[in-house]
């Protein structure tokens, strides 16, 4: 017994330190948790915007593709082999201008024969008509005569043709592509030679649906955006409503036409477009920053006050499920869910819940505008 009894007073003391220890964190976490009750959150520092009514013209947008209002991939009527090119690629050319020729040697060869036996002709015909004159000659070798000039004429004027087939040449004013085509090259019937699209004016193709035919109609104004050019306005008008309804989506096309006189819209472009049909809207608006969105819906922070513990005034923020509209610059309609006049968390409600209390600062927030022109644009 007498063997083991330093071993049981070791023991004994190492539980002595373990209780004590546990005693001291015991009382250190009691303190903490009772400090935590005793404490308040201090509150958060947000910016504000008060709810105003406003009058918005009436506009729709949509999504539309630009073209061209004359286009086409050019090709020649005759098959041969490129001899000259006399276009650069990119190039403005005119209509009637000259842009590729096949080798027509042998038609122009040809012409010469023709127009000899058209020459031959006229002057046979020519001497007999002075002879029937004085009825040296019968009237059927003067027929017969006139008939032979018809016939090395029209011969002179199919092989004209067959020359000018050879010839591409630019049917309207625009703007050339890249060329597909090398000299010396073999090339089909119809095969294509180069694109070429008239680029001033332009029009965008775009569709509605058809809840919204009875308030378009051409000579309404539009406005187009495009990523190409961030920042920048296009304006136009509308100018073609499509006669019928697509029968599967049911929208309707519409076609605008827009300036574009220094070739910055390119055929083919994705483009935002919006509509003004004419009139206005009563809305009330506030800033897209005030919006606070969900799966579950969207949502605001009214500002309201209330007096706490102590008998002091603080303001505290309540979150409202709302209804948005259309948006237009910097700001957004709100359909429900708000009155004029309260005042929502523009910046900062990231940080905030249900009932938190707040402090405003407005000093640094940005300003929101209809029109908003961004200085890195």
């Amino acid at each position: 017994m007498k063997k083991f009894k330093p071993i049981l007073l070791a023991l004994g003391a190492l539980a002595l330190i373990f209780l004590g220890i546990a005693g001291v964190k015991f009382l250190q976490i009691r303190a903490m948790i009772a400090s935590g009750e005793n404490s308040t959150r201090p509150p958060e520092t947000i910016s504000t915007a008060v709810v105003e009514s406003d009058s918005w013209v009436r506009s729709v947008e949509s999504v539309g593709s630009l073209r061209p209002v004359q286009g086409a991939d050019l090709s020649t009527e005759a098959s041969g082999i490129v001899s000259k090119i006399l276009f650069e690629n990119g190039a403005e050319v005119r209509q009637g201008e000259l842009l590729v020729e096949l080798d027509a040697e042998a038609e122009r060869a040809n012409l010469r024969a023709a127009e000899a036996e058209a020459q031959l002709a006229k002057s046979v015909y020519d001497r007999t008509k002075s002879l029937r004159a004085t009825n040296n000659v019968p009237q059927s070798d003067l027929d017969a005569a006139e008939s032979q000039l018809r016939k090395a004429e029209a011969l002179a004027q199919q092989i004209s043709a067959a020359i000018a087939k050879k010839q591409l040449r630019a049917p309207f004013d625009g703007r050339l592509g890249i060329r597909e085509v090398n000299l010396g090259q073999y090339v089909e019937q119809g095969a294509k030679i180069v694109p070429l699209q008239s680029l001033d004016p332009i029009h965008v193709d775009f569709l509605l649906p058809q809840q919204l035919v009875s308030t378009v109609a051409p000579g309404q104004k539009i406005i187009l955006r495009t990523d190409a050019y961030p920042g920048r306005e296009f304006t136009g008008e509308l100018t073609a409503v499509n006669s019928e309804i697509d029968r599967i989506t049911r929208n309707i096309r519409l076609q605008g036409t827009l300036k574009n006189t220094d070739g910055a819209l390119r055929p083919g472009m994705f483009a935002r477009v919006e509509i003004f049909p004419g009139g206005s809207d009563a809305v009330l608006r506030v800033p897209v920053t005030a919006v606070f969105r969900a799966p579950y819906g969207d949502s605001v922070f009214v500002v309201l006050e209330r007096t706490n513990e102590d008998g002091v005034s603080e303001k505290f923020v309540e979150q409202r499920f709302i209804r948005t509209g259309r948006s237009m610059g910097d700001f957004i309609a709100i359909t429900e869910g708000l009155n004029e006049g309260d005042t929502v968390v523009s910046a900062g409600a990231f940080k905030l819940r249900n009932g938190s209390s707040v402090q405003v600062n407005n000093a640094l927030a940005p300003k929101p505008e209809l029109s908003p022109h961004p200085e890195n644009s």
